[in-house]
């Protein structure tokens, strides 16, 4: 392997994997999804309480729920906003437009 290989492999992001079943990921989501959906915009450390609260017993860790997090954002169930609050930045999940949209089962009269 040469130098610049190296670098190039080292400069690679490094992306979390969920090594955890299926069934068990999508529970997960669909907690954290409910959550958000009633509580949002809402930032991670409010998420992680809301969630401890509703007792997601398949999530044991504040950062296995930042994965799950992360693979929402990629699946485009979530969108992470930037709210400025002063000098500061507060990052929040919220709901996209389209995903919060049901469609409705009766046609209108």
């Amino acid at each position: 392997m040469s130098y610049g290989e190296a670098v190039k492999l080292l400069g690679q992001r490094w992306k979390p994997i969920l090594k955890m079943p299926s069934e068990q990921k999508h529970a997960i989501a669909n907690g954290l999804f409910d959550i958000i959906k009633n509580h949002g915009p809402i930032t991670v450390s409010n998420t992680w309480v809301r969630a401890k609260e509703a007792g997601l017993k398949d999530l044991t860790s504040k950062t296995q729920m930042k994965v799950v997090l992360t693979w929402m954002r990629e699946k485009q169930k979530l969108r992470l906003v930037c709210n400025h609050v002063g000098a500061h930045k507060q990052f929040q999940y919220t709901i996209p437009a389209s995903a919060g949209i049901v469609p409705s089962k009766h046609k209108p009269t």
